[in-house]
C-alpha cells in the first residue's frame, strides 16, 4: 500500500477531521427542510413498524411500561420527537448546528442518542448468540437481515444528533437509569424483547455493558450545555 493510500486511514484517526464528516453528514441528511422532513418521515415508518411488531408479541405489559418495553419504537419517537425541534431553523433557511439551546432538549437529545445506540447495537449481540435459530428460518431475510441493517441505521442517526446537540452531567446520569431500569425490566421481570431462545445470563450482561457504553460514548460526543 503506497503512502498516499494511507493518508485517508490517518486523517480519520483525528478527532477534527471526523467531526467535520460529521457535521457534513448531519447538515446533509438534517439541514434542511426537505431532508430534515424525509429523516423524520422515515423514522415514523419505524415507529408503525416496529410498534406493530411489538403490541403482536405482547405479554402482559402493563400500558405505563410499553415504552420501556417498546425499544426500538420508544428509540425512534425520542429522536424524532429531538429532530422536530430542528425545524423551525432549517425552515427559516439556518443552519441545523443554529437550533436554539435548552436543558429540556439537552435531555432528548441524550435519551435518543443512548437509546438509538443501545437499541441499535443490542440485536448484533441478541441475534448472533444463536443466529442459526434465525439464519436457519423461512423468514431469515427480514427476522435477521433486516433487523441488523434497520438497527445499525439507528446508530448512524444517533452519531449525527452530537453536531446539533448538546447534554448535561444530569441528562447523562438520566440516561444511565433509565437505562439500567430497562434492564431490570427486560431481564428481571421478562418482559426483553421476544427471542427464539432462552437470554440466559450473557445476553443481560452484554446488554447493560451496551447500555453504560452508550452513556460514555455520549459524554465523550456531545458538548456540554452552554458551550
Amino acid at each position: 500500500m503506497s503512502r498516499s493510500d494511507r493518508i485517508p486511514v490517518v486523517a480519520l484517526r483525528d478527532p477534527t477531521v471526523r467531526r467535520r464528516i460529521r457535521d457534513r453528514a448531519a447538515e446533509e441528511f438534517l439541514g434542511d427542510a426537505s431532508s430534515l422532513l424525509a429523516t423524520l418521515g422515515i423514522c415514523a415508518v419505524g415507529v408503525l413498524v416496529g410498534g406493530r411488531f411489538y403490541v403482536a408479541t405482547m405479554p402482559a405489559v402493563p400500558t405505563l411500561l410499553w415504552p420501556l418495553y417498546a425499544d426500538s419504537p420508544t428509540a425512534l419517537a425520542l429522536v424524532m420527537l429531538a429532530l422536530a425541534a430542528l425545524l423551525p431553523t432549517v425552515g427559516s433557511g439556518r443552519a441545523a448546528r443554529e437550533t436554539p439551546t435548552n436543558r429540556p432538549l439537552a435531555y432528548l437529545q441524550t435519551l435518543a442518542f443512548v437509546w438509538l445506540v443501545k437499541y441499535g447495537l443490542w440485536p448484533l449481540v441478541a441475534l448472533n448468540r444463536h443466529a442459526d435459530l434465525y439464519l436457519g428460518s423461512p423468514d431469515a431475510l427480514a427476522s435477521y437481515w433486516g433487523i441488523l441493517v434497520t438497527h445499525l441505521l439507528f446508530v448512524a442517526l444517533a452519531l449525527l444528533l452530537p453536531a446539533i446537540g448538546r447534554t448535561t452531567r444530569g441528562a447523562l446520569g438520566l440516561a444511565l437509569g433509565l437505562s439500567l431500569c430497562n434492564d431490570v425490566l427486560d431481564y428481571g421481570f421478562g418482559f426483553h424483547p421476544p427471542l427464539r431462545y432462552d437470554p440466559g445470563v450473557v445476553l443481560p450482561v452484554v446488554t447493560v455493558a451496551i447500555g453504560v457504553g452508550a452513556v460514555v460514548l455520549a459524554n465523550r460526543s456531545f458538548r456540554r450545555l452552554g458551550e
